[in-house]
C-alpha cells in the first residue's frame, strides 16, 4: 500500500449546497476552472490554478472521465489533512505519475488543494500521484513556532506565508515539497466535518467509508 505523504508527515512531527453555474468543458491550460466535490458530508467547491496546467488538466480529465466517482477519502488526519483520490484504502490509483510543478508563492495554507506522491527515497523527482490528492486543513501557528520552524527547516517564510500560517493556519513543514495546484473557495466547513470523522487507528481511514464524486461547472477566461 503507498504511503503517500507519511514519510514526510512522521519526519515532521513527527459544501452544503450546489451553485448554479451552468457546466463546461475545458478547453485551454489558462482557463481558470470550478469542480464541484459531492461527499457524504457536503460539497466543496474547488478552484484549479493555472499556473499548475499539468495538474489542473490531469484533474479536469480525471473528473470528466468519472474515475473520481468510484474514489473515496481514504486518508483523514484531524489539524493535517484529508486525503482522496484513491481505491480500496488508497491502494489503488489512476496508474501514473504527473511532473511536480511546485511553485515560489504557492504554499500550504489552509485550505489549498495539493498532490500526494511517493517519499524522496524513491520519488527525488518529486512526481505527483495522477489521482490522490490532498485538502489541508492544518492548524494556526504562533509566530514563535513558526520561527522554530524555520529555524529547523533553514527557510524564511514571507510576509504574505507568516499572515497566513498564524491567522488562518496551514501546514507550513510541507511547502515546496507537494504540488499545490488549487484551493477550497466554499466548503471548508465540509473539510472541517469530514476531518473531524473518526478513523481506524492503523491507517488514519474513516470508520464510515467516505466516497466523494466530482463534476466540472465552471471554466472561465483570462484576459
Amino acid at each position: 500500500m503507498k504511503k503517500i505523504l507519511s514519510i514526510l508527515f512522521l519526519s515532521s512531527l513527527l459544501l452544503g449546497c450546489t451553485p448554479n453555474i451552468k457546466e463546461k468543458k475545458p478547453k485551454s491550460p489558462e482557463q481558470d476552472s470550478l469542480v464541484l466535490l459531492h461527499s457524504p458530508k457536503g460539497d466543496i467547491l474547488l478552484r484549479l490554478f493555472k499556473e499548475t496546467p499539468l495538474h489542473r488538466s490531469n484533474f479536469l480529465k480525471l473528473t470528466e472521465s468519472g474515475y473520481f466517482d468510484t474514489s473515496e477519502f481514504h486518508r483523514i488526519i484531524e489539524h493535517f489533512m484529508i486525503q482522496g483520490g484513491g481505491r480500496e484504502k488508497g491502494e489503488l490509483d489512476a496508474g501514473y505519475l504527473v511532473p511536480a510543478e511546485i511553485r515560489k508563492g504557492i504554499f500550504h495554507k489552509r485550505g489549498v488543494l495539493a498532490a500526494a506522491r511517493e517519499g524522496d527515497d524513491i520519488n527525488p523527482e518529486m512526481a505527483s500521484s495522477a489521482s490522490q490528492f490532498y485538502i489541508v486543513q492544518g492548524r494556526v501557528y504562533s509566530p514563535a513556532e513558526l520561527d522554530s520552524l524555520a529555524a529547523k527547516l533553514n527557510k524564511t517564510f514571507s510576509a504574505e506565508e507568516r499572515t497566513a500560517y498564524t491567522t488562518i493556519g496551514g501546514t507550513p513543514w510541507l511547502d515546496q515539497k507537494y504540488t499545490v495546484f488549487g484551493e477550497v473557495i466554499q466548503g471548508m466547513n465540509v473539510v472541517d466535518s469530514i476531518a473531524a470523522t473518526p478513523v481506524n487507528k492503523d491507517g488514519n481511514y474513516p470508520n464510515t467509508p467516505m466516497p466523494i464524486s466530482c463534476e466540472i461547472i465552471l471554466e472561465k477566461q483570462h484576459n
